[in-house]
């Protein structure tokens, strides 16, 4: 009897146990199964959202890198030449699914960038050269990019330190948001 008693108590501590194991799973298939459906999202909310989140990410980058300058000027050039350097770009990169870099006149002719963006470029340039005050800036490249754009401004540190080796007379930041990414972002939202 104490034996039959004793293959019972193991039995419900098995049990209970495995329960317990397959709820967590049930949850986690749940949310596999909801990430991997069909989402509508319109081109309205891709390019808000990119819109939203291209202001806050060019500021917390100009913010991040100023006061890198400031902090060590002898490590300033390195930060320039790669800004993922930084921790805090690096999280807003991490974090917005977004490649984050400074562009200037030399990137006029830089054949790794759409002609889209170096006409935006020439119209920034432009801008700066005749004294008008250039805006952000959010562009379709394709089907699967968006690139926001955002002059850097003229008094700037970051425009004296990073350009040297130009012409100075202006600095963007070019913030290159995949659309599966921003998808991915407002869906995680959703979720929560």
């Amino acid at each position: 009897m104490k034996h039959i008693l004793w293959i019972a108590a193991v039995a419900m501590c098995l049990t209970s146990c495995g329960n317990e194991g397959r709820i967590e799973n049930t949850k986690e298939l749940s949310r596999e199964i909801k990430a991997s459906q069909i989402k509508r999202v319109t081109n309205t909310q891709l390019v808000y959202s990119a819109d939203e989140w291209g202001k806050k990410i060019a500021r917390i980058a100009e913010k991040s890198l100023t006061s890198e300058i400031a902090k060590d000027p002898s490590h300033a050039q390195a930060a320039c030449a790669d800004l993922s350097t930084m921790p805090v770009i690096a999280a807003l990169e991490k974090e917005y699914g977004v490649q984050v870099s400074l562009l200037g006149s030399a990137d006029l002719k830089n054949p790794a960038l759409a002609p889209k963006e170096r006409e935006i470029l020439e119209a920034y340039q432009y801008s700066a050269r005749s004294g008008a005050t250039a805006s952000d800036n959010l562009q379709q490249l394709n089907d699967t990019l968006l690139v926001y754009n955002a002059p850097v401004t003229a008094g700037s540190a970051i425009r004296k330190t990073c350009l040297t080796a130009q012409d100075s007379t202006f600095a963007v930041w070019r913030l290159l948001f995949s659309k599966k990414e921003i998808i991915r972002k407002l869906d995680a939202k959703q979720l929560k």
